[in-house]
C-alpha cells in the first residue's frame, strides 16, 4: 500500500530493574529476568524471525531500558538463565512421568518440555547467549526501532527538583544505547510515561527527537493539539511528543474487557508451583522453602466463579486469532473516521509494557504475529510504522507544551509519591544534591581510586533512583526488598562521600560493591557537573 490512509505504531517497553547478586543465587528477585527471557523476550525474537522468514513487511519500536541491557549482558546472570532452565527441563521430565494418569495434561506436560528444552537451544546455541545482538539484527535490518529510557528508570517529574539527576538520567541511558547498539537513539520511553518539561533541554542535548508521554500529557497541552493523540506535537524546546492512543490501549489493557481476559487464554495464578505436593515440588521452588511460579500452568482462565478447565493450546491460539482480526478492524474504523479530518495520516499509538506479551498474557507474542500478518495480507487501510519513520515523512507538527503527566494510577505521580513511600524523596533528594556537589569538588581528580570511588558514587545513587522500588511499596509485593534496594544503595553513597570528603576510601569496601552494583562499566561522576 503506497498511500495509507493512516498509521499504527507499537510500542513495547522493556524493562526490569537491575537486580544483580553474586554472593547469594537465593534471591527470588532475580527470576523476574528469567521469566521475562523465557516468556517474552524469545518468544518475540521467534515470531520476529518468523515474520522476516514468511517476508512479511511489518514495523515495531521496543524500549530496551539500560538496566536490563546490563543484566542481558551479565555473564553471571546468563550463566544462572542456563541453570534456571535446565532445572525447569528436570522438573518437565518429571511431569510427563507424573501426569500420565490424564492425556489432556500429559499433553500439556510435553509442551512445557519441548519449550523449555527449545528455549535452551535457542538462549545457548542459537543466540550464543546474547539476546541484545539478536535484537540489533532486526534493528540493523529495518523492521524494529529500538530507543531508550531513563538510565535506571528514574522518575523523572520528581527527580527534577535537582536537574542535574534528570540530565544525568538522560545522559547514561544514551551512553548505553550507543555503547550495544553502535548508533545514537532518535527516541526515549520516559520512565513510568513521566513528563516534566524540565527535561526538554537535557533530551535535546543529548540528541532525543521524541518521546512517548501518557494521552492526557498531550490532551491537556497548551494550546489544546488540533489532532489529539492523533498526531505528534513538538514542545518550545524542539521535542517530539507522541501520546497513547486510549481505545487500542483499553482494548489490550482493561481487566475488565482486555483480550487478556479470554477465557481460553492460560491461568497466570494457578501454577503446579503452588498447586502440587510440597515435597515433590520443593527442589524448584525458592531456596527458603517458599512457594512460586514455575511457569508450568496446566488451567486456562475458564470463567469467572468456576472450577478451572485444563489448558488447551489450539483453543488459545484461536481465541488470538480472532481478537487480533478485531484489533484491526478497529484500527481500520478508527482511521476512517479520522483520516478525512486531518491534513496528515493519522497515527495510533499503542504502547505497551513488553512483558505483558507472553508474560502476563501468555498468547500476547502470537497476538502480535497473527496481526502483523493480518495487516500485511488483508489490505487494510493503515500501515505499520515506528515513530522515527513517520516522523521523517511528516515533519510538519503543531507546536505546543505537553502536560506534567505519567501512566501511573490516575495519571500524575501519585504511585511514586504517598504516604507509603514518601520518605524515601529527601534522602534521593539529599544524595542527588550530594552527588553534584561531588562532581564539583573532584572536578579535575586524578587520583585512579577516588575516580572509582566517585563513579561509584553515580552508580549507587542511579540505582536508588529507580522507580521500580517506590512502585513496589505502593502496590505492597516484595516490599522488604525494594526498602532494602533505597536503604542499600543510599547507605553505600553515603559512606563513598563521606570517605571522598575525608580522603579516607576502604579499597575492600568499594570493590565489594563494585562487583555487586556493576552497572555501567563506563559512567563517567562528571555527568553531574
Amino acid at each position: 500500500m503506497n498511500n495509507p490512509k493512516g498509521y499504527v505504531s507499537f510500542v513495547l517497553h522493556a524493562h526490569l530493574p537491575f537486580i544483580h547478586h553474586p554472593e547469594d543465587n537465593t534471591y527470588l528477585e532475580e527470576q523476574w529476568l528469567y521469566e521475562a527471557i523465557s516468556e517474552c523476550y524469545l518468544p518475540l525474537l521467534i515470531n520476529f524471525t518468523k515474520l522476516v522468514e514468511e517476508h512479511v513487511d511489518f514495523r515495531i519500536t521496543m524500549s530496551m531500558t539500560p538496566p536490563l541491557l546490563n543484566m542481558l549482558d551479565n555473564k553471571l546472570l546468563q550463566e544462572r538463565y542456563i541453570d534456571y532452565l535446565e532445572k525447569h527441563i528436570e522438573l518437565s521430565e518429571k511431569e510427563v512421568e507424573r501426569t500420565t494418569y490424564d492425556e489432556r495434561v500429559n499433553h500439556l506436560s510435553h509442551y512445557y518440555l519441548d519449550r523449555y528444552t527449545n528455549d535452551l537451544h535457542l538462549f545457548r546455541d542459537v543466540y550464543h547467549c546474547n539476546l541484545i545482538e539478536a535484537f540489533k539484527h532486526f534493528q540493523d535490518i529495518g523492521v524494529l526501532e529500538i530507543i531508550t529510557c531513563g538510565a535506571t528508570h528514574g522518575y523523572f517529574p520528581i527527580l527534577y527538583v535537582t536537574e542535574q539527576t534528570i540530565k544525568a538520567q538522560i545522559a547514561v541511558g544514551v551512553q548505553t544505547y550507543e555503547k550495544y547498539f553502535g548508533r545514537k537513539p532518535r527516541g526515549i520511553w520516559l520512565p513510568e510515561c513521566g513528563y516534566v518539561p524540565e527535561a526538554d533541554k537535557y533530551l535535546k542535548e543529548f540528541g532525543i527527537e521524541y518521546i512517548i508521554t501518557e494521552s492526557h500529557g498531550i490532551l491537556y497541552a497548551d494550546p489544546a493539539p488540533v489532532y489529539g493523540t492523533f498526531a505528534p506535537i513538538v514542545s518550545p524546546q524542539g521535542v517530539i511528543a507522541f501520546g497513547r492512543d486510549i481505545e487500542s490501549s483499553r482494548q489490550v489493557w482493561s481487566s475488565i474487557n482486555g483480550y487478556p481476559g479470554d477465557f481460553n487464554y492460560r491461568e497466570f495464578y494457578r501454577d503446579i508451583g503452588y498447586d502440587i505436593d510440597y515435597d515433590y515440588i520443593k527442589p524448584y521452588i525458592a531456596a527458603n522453602g517458599a512457594r512460586v511460579h514455575t511457569g508450568i500452568k496446566y488451567y486456562r482462565i475458564t470463567g469467572k466463579d468456576c472450577p478451572k478447565d485444563y489448558y488447551d493450546v489450539q483453543w488459545a491460539k484461536d481465541s488470538a486469532e480472532k481478537q487480533s482480526g478485531h484489533f484491526m478492524d478497529c484500527r481500520t474504523q478508527q482511521i476512517n473516521e479520522l483520516a478525512p479530518l486531518m491534513n496528515n495520516p493519522p497515527i495510533i499509538l499503542c504502547p505497551y509494557d513488553a512483558e505483558l506479551y507472553g508474560h502476563w498474557w501468555y498468547e500476547g507474542p502470537y497476538w502480535l504475529y497473527i496481526l502483523f500478518k493480518k495487516i500485511y495480507y488483508d489490505n487494510c487501510n493503515f500501515k505499520l510504522i515506528t515513530p522515527s519513520e513517520y516522523i521523517d515523512r511528516y515533519p510538519e507538527m503543531q507546536q505546543c507544551s505537553p502536560c506534567r503527566s505519567s501512566w501511573g494510577a490516575n495519571g500524575y505521580s501519585e504511585v511514586w509519591l504517598n504516604q507509603t513511600n514518601d520518605y524515601v524523596h529527601r534522602h534521593l533528594h539529599k544524595a542527588g544534591d550530594r552527588m553534584v556537589e561531588l562532581a564539583h569538588i573532584f572536578s579535575q581528580e586524578q587520583d585512579p581510586l577516588k575516580i572509582r570511588a566517585l563513579n561509584q558514587c553515580a552508580r549507587e545513587l542511579l540505582l536508588a533512583q529507580s522507580s521500580d522500588w517506590l512502585f513496589i511499596i505502593t502496590n505492597g509485593t516484595m516490599v522488604d526488598y525494594a526498602k532494602k534496594r533505597i536503604k542499600d544503595h543510599i547507605g553505600r553513597f553515603t559512606k563513598l562521600y563521606f570517605a571522598l570528603k575525608n580522603n579516607h576510601i576502604n579499597e575492600d569496601f568499594l570493590a565489594d560493591i563494585e562487583a555487586k552494583d556493576c552497572v555501567f562499566p563506563e559512567i563517567d561522576y562528571k555527568i553531574y557537573w
